[in-house]
């Protein structure tokens, strides 16, 4: 019942400060899946604006109930695999991993999703993380005073998120045929990611599949470089102990396994050997 109170109480702060959302709140489900939709998606559009202490303990409280429900994935417990020792394929929800930090492909604005519960990866992980991580990345924009350029990768803190970090970068945007420029860009993601890591003594980390969603860089082409990319990075930098492939879908799935080839003995003995 905490749950629930904790969830609602969220809900009436939000359209305190957002009224304009009352009507769409009013007919959203009243069953408790249903608010806790609700509350995501009035996170999602909420604005950068100040954030009470109250507010955040309350908020936090409900994302560390559903992280520890989700469960913890421990990344230097998943298979390696016989491309390297230090490179890992898993499958499933990023948000879970608690890697030194995971990758979240963001846009320019690097402010996070605002559209309401969009199956994005930007608004996977600040859904998980809560609104400090919007809070935190406005100020890092403001202080910019220009958007995020694509190819590059900037570092903040995870909040809920069972990492210690989330690295943020923006990768090409692909309309018509893939041109080098596009390619180029997107290994400089993956490198910007891994520098800045190494740079802040970060030991692991778990790379989405950059582009390959909204922005709609052809898959198999993204995972050829991500893996290329990492594979030469990790020759010359021996600080980063583990760099783990995340993968949502099947399709990739397979498409990172033809080029990593088969778990190996030596990391960990996780039972899911690295697919859920």
């Amino acid at each position: 019942m905490a749950y629930e109170q904790d969830t609602q109480y969220l809900i009436e702060v939000l359209l305190k400060e957002m009224p304009e959302y009352r009507p769409q709140a009013a007919g959203a489900p009243q069953w408790a899946e249903g608010r806790r939709r609700l509350l995501r998606a009035l996170m999602n559009v909420r604005p950068p604006l100040p954030l009470s202490r109250e507010f955040l303990e309350v908020q936090d409280r409900v994302l560390s109930r559903e992280r520890e429900a989700k469960g913890v994935v421990d990344v230097m417990e998943l298979p390696v695999t016989a491309a390297s020792p230090r490179l890992c394929l898993w499958q499933g929800d990023i948000t879970r991993l608690n890697s030194g930090a995971i990758v979240n492909a963001a846009n320019s604005a690097l402010l996070g999703c605002f559209v309401p519960c969009h199956g994005c990866i930007d608004n996977a992980i600040h859904s998980a993380a809560g609104l400090q991580l919007r809070d935190e990345c406005f100020r890092l924009m403001q202080k910019q005073g220009h958007e995020e350029p694509a190819g590059r990768a900037k570092l903040t803190g995870a909040y809920n998120l069972p990492c210690r970090g989330v690295l943020h970068t923006v990768g090409p945007i692909v309309q018509g045929p893939l041109r080098q420029d596009h390619c180029d860009e997107l290994a400089s993601c993956y490198r910007s990611c891994l520098a800045l890591a190494a740079e802040k003594g970060i030991g692991s980390v778990a790379f989405c599949c950059i582009s390959t969603g909204e922005f709609h860089f052809p898959n198999e082409e993204a995972a050829k470089i991500a893996v290329e990319t990492v594979v030469d990075f990790l020759k010359d930098n021996n600080s980063i102990e583990r760099v783990i492939f995340n993968v949502f879908k099947d399709a990739d799935y397979e498409i990172y396994r033809a080029l990593l080839g088969p778990d190996c003995e030596g990391g960990g003995n996780y039972a899911d050997k690295g697919r859920v």
